[in-house]
């Protein structure tokens, strides 16, 4: 199974095999009597300067694969190579050295500042943490990185619940860039904002991503934002990863029964036409007992007996087109 094949552009990040189960506890004892399997052996690699755009239905397990990756939480299995660096293995320290590279922009942008902090000590924080420059050097880098997102220097004074939900966002990106680094797991960035500001935002990464050549892993449940953004796409589904191909690619030719659901799903911008919607029956199955065979089946509307039997294998079916359907292969 070889999925980590390079057309273009060296790999910033390299996951492989990764799986993160929650042990479900129950009785007096605490014991686990149960798995949440949130994420169940994923792989894929993210290029140096690409967006790489990761969809799916809220609980497939995206965001915990974006929080695994930089240890926020401990994984079950599998490993994060980050410029060659095993980031599972890295004691203490030079994870911490590690953790300057790879910052995460969080979904709700109000729950991750500090109520009592002035925004501008919050941007700050990350430097103050890594020991960067000088106290002064450090108001400067603070007051440079609101301007880069659209604020302006009194702004620095104030309190969070002092901003729209759109300039939070901004601060909360600020904040992961202050530190440059060069990897940003964006996790749902924009889901919480209004539609007309939503691409403000969006604009704005984009913008930063070339002017510093950042690599992003951009979470999102929104097919049409991560069309937007994004190089590649892979989609997520109960724990596992359907499909992974670039935009264009996804977007001419969905292979993975789910991914065209998806797309269906998508609103077309002209009232005359209309899009054959494709709806899935039954609800997402629970991640403690997902299916057998392929975790889609119960719900695909193309299902073989194969599907429900044996799972598929996650296969590259033409150049840098990856899919786990029986039907596909």
């Amino acid at each position: 199974m070889d999925n980590h094949t390079n057309h273009n552009g060296e790999t910033l990040v390299e996951v492989k095999n990764l799986v993160k189960y929650f042990p479900v506890r129950a009785g007096l004892l605490q014991r686990v009597v149960n798995q949440v399997k949130a994420v169940d052996d994923v792989s894929f690699i993210v290029k140096k300067g690409e967006t790489l755009g990761m969809v799916g239905e809220s609980g497939c397990g995206k965001t915990t694969i974006g929080r695994t990756m930089l240890r926020l939480i401990e994984p079950t299995s599998g490993s994060v190579q980050f410029e060659g660096k095993d980031v599972f293995s890295l004691p203490p320290r030079e994870l911490k050295v590690v953790r300057r590279d790879m910052q995460i922009i969080f979904q709700d942008p109000y729950a991750s500042l500090d109520p009592r902090v002035p925004i501008g000590e919050s941007v700050m924080e990350g430097l103050h943490i890594h020991k960067i420059g000088t106290p002064k050097e450090r108001v400067d880098i603070m007051l440079e990185t609101l301007k880069k997102v659209g604020l302006e220097d009194y702004h620095a004074r104030r309190y969070p619940h002092e901003f729209s939900g759109g300039q939070r966002q901004r601060i909360g990106i600020a904040r992961a860039l202050a530190l440059r680094p060069s990897f940003i797991i964006c996790d749902e960035p924009v889901s919480a904002l209004d539609v007309s500001i939503q691409s403000q935002v969006l604009n704005i990464l984009k913008d930063l991503q070339s002017e510093f050549g950042l690599t992003y892993l951009f979470i999102a449940h929104n097919l049409s934002v991560v069309e937007h953004v994004s190089n590649r796409v892979a989609v997520m589904y109960l724990g596992k990863m359907v499909e992974l191909t670039t935009r264009e690619e996804l977007f001419r030719n969905p292979l993975h029964p789910y991914t065209k659901a998806l797309m269906s799903a998508i609103p077309v911008p002209n009232p005359r036409l209309k899009r054959q919607r494709t709806v899935l029956k039954g609800d997402v199955p629970s991640p403690l007992n997902p299916p057998r065979g392929c975790r889609f089946h119960p719900r695909c509307p193309v299902a073989i007996e194969k599907c429900s039997q044996e799972e598929p294998e996650f296969l590259e079916v033409s150049p840098d087109h990856f899919v786990a359907c029986w039907l596909a292969q």
